[in-house]
């Protein structure tokens, strides 16, 4: 269910209880405060998410900065061993 549609359903749903004054400003408060929780969690998990995809670049640059240094390596020890011949 999309946010919106959640909102008009809950408001239509507090509007519609038998429920004194009180009671529904304090379902209003708690509504919100849920709302805005969930907007923030929301916003965390995002910036979670940019962290994980930059630390999987980060890691992809590794391994291929290490396969390179290990084939330069292998051709420098090639060349010693030809040269030592």
């Amino acid at each position: 269910m999309l946010e919106s549609n959640f909102e008009k359903k809950f408001h239509e749903l507090i509007n519609d209880a038998e429920l004194p004054q009180p009671q529904k400003e304090k379902l209003y408060l708690l509504a919100r405060r849920s709302r805005d929780n969930q907007k923030k969690l929301q916003a965390k998990f995002n910036s979670l998410q940019q962290s994980i995809d930059y630390l999987r670049l980060g890691v992809k640059y590794l391994i291929f900065d290490l396969e390179a240094t290990r084939r330069e390596n292998q051709q420098l020890r090639e060349k010693l061993r030809k040269d030592s011949e």
